[in-house]
């Protein structure tokens, strides 16, 4: 594909621009082979017994174990990375759970409700679909940044493709042109790689307080251990780099910089493979004959807190009705939704602890009210009019909550980690609370 961005050098080109003017800045193609066979089967066993241990008290426990293995057909091992081409077994996957209800009091009972559970979460196909396709050996990518100078050169005119492949094609090879400028990235699984899991446990107080309306008080806790992140582990220890600040224009100096920790250096002297000084010089990597290993580690973890305030009305004369308001917070370390391709997460792979902030669905306050009726307007001496009117279900809901964070990304890769989609505004965390989208729906 290609991507539009603005380009460097001071050009005055927005993405719209570039776009209308078919001036990509980025082009990507994978060759190789596009198939994979990440077939898993899935095993479950739950026991569970609840007990009454008084007319008050009642007592629920359970006992739950999750198995979930992968095929290995297809898999091969890099030898220069040998941790490639293998998917993990998780055979501990025992979950215990606990639940109790007690009630105190005679007329109108305050309900108390507890409970805590552990729960394994499944590892997505697609990452064992990718450990077998991105395995430094059947697949290969080119990237081409049009504002280089090399890159210019061999840079395919929009929209055609540099190599063509058969539209339904199974496999595809790079030409000779482009041979000496593909890259071989890896993808594949930490040695100590174990099965992503939650900690639940919650708290939740119910009464009566006049007839037909009950308030309720209820707290949950959420924390997630071992999920999932990919982390770059092919890259030299970053240094601090001064980055210079334009205006909007791109062609004036604003007399201030901004600090990067970036993997490659910068170039001041003219030569071959720098023109036109100042240049970024190529990406040095410790394994040099691979791109991107992309390491996925049992190595992020989620913490949520929640209070929720409800009041509601049971169905009486065909009217329901409940309100609720929450309070919530909601902070990780960048665990990976990975959908296709390069995961983003991780700006910097030697300080992981900079991606802990607030969840992407972190959101601190929330109210809600739905309703439910159900009108019987027409007594039943009217049988034609009761059979058209009665009997009808109209229900509502009404959420409104406060906004949720925002990643301010910014374009160009300026940590140079050959990876344009992790890169934060400097001064910002992950997911800053300065930045957030604020919804209302109905």
């Amino acid at each position: 594909p290609f991507t539009f961005e603005p380009m460097l050098a001071g050009l005055e080109t927005t993405p719209l621009r570039a776009y209308a003017h078919g001036v990509p800045r980025y082009y990507i193609q994978n060759f190789g082979s596009a198939v994979s066979h990440p077939d898993t089967n899935e095993y479950s066993w739950f026991a569970q017994d609840t007990i009454r241990i008084t007319n008050r008290l009642a007592l629920s426990l359970g006992l739950r174990y999750d198995l979930q293995t992968f095929s290995t057909r297809g898999l091969i091992t890099n030898p220069l990375w040998p941790d490639s081409g293998k998917v993990p077994i998780d055979t501990n996957d025992f979950a215990p759970r606990v639940g109790l209800a007690y009630s105190v009091g005679n007329h109108r009972p305050l309900v108390i409700r507890a409970g805590y559970g552990l729960f394994y979460t499944r590892i997505p196909q697609i990452y064992t679909s990718t450990v077998a396709t991105d395995n430094g050996i059947a697949s290969s990518n080119l990237f081409l940044d049009n504002s280089k100078f090399f890159d210019h050169q061999v840079f395919p005119t929009y929209p055609n493709p540099l190599v063509s492949c058969a539209l339904n094609g199974m496999y595809c090879a790079p030409s000779a042109a482009v041979a000496n400028r593909v890259t071989s990235d890896i993808s594949a699984f930490a040695p100590n790689f174990r099965t992503p899991k939650v900690h639940q446990a919650s708290l939740n107080l119910e009464r009566e307080l006049v007839d037909r309306f009950a308030a309720g008080l209820s707290y949950l806790y959420v924390h997630g251990v071992d999920l999932i992140r990919a982390r770059d582990v092919n890259l030299p220890p970053p240094a601090r780099e001064p980055y210079p600040v334009y205006d909007e224009s791109g062609t004036n100096f604003l007399g201030t910089y901004y600090n990067v920790d970036t993997f490659s250096t910068w170039q001041f002297s003219r030569s071959l493979t720098c023109p036109f000084p100042p240049c970024i010089n190529p990406l040095a990597r410790p394994v040099p004959q691979l791109g991107a290993i992309n390491q996925f580690e049992s190595a992020a973890s989620s913490l949520y807190h929640g209070l929720t305030v409800s009041v509601r009305r049971r169905m009486v004369s065909g009217v329901y009705f409940r309100l609720a308001y929450t309070w919530a917070r909601a902070v990780d370390d960048g665990q990976d939704a990975l959908v296709a391709g390069r995961p983003v997460t991780v700006q910097n792979s030697y300080s992981t602890h900079s991606e802990r902030g607030p969840s992407v669905t972190d959101q601190r306050h929330r109210f809600v009210f739905s309703w439910i009726a159900e009108p019987r307007p027409f007594s039943r001496t009217h049988d034609v009019l009761g059979t058209l009117f009665n009997d009808w279900k109209f229900s509502g809901v009404v959420m409104v909550g406060s906004g949720r964070p925002v990643n301010a990304r910014v374009i160009g890769d300026p940590n140079q980690d050959d990876n344009s989609g992790n890169d934060r505004f400097p001064g910002l965390w992950r997911n800053s609370r300065l930045v957030r989208i604020m919804p209302a729906r109905i």
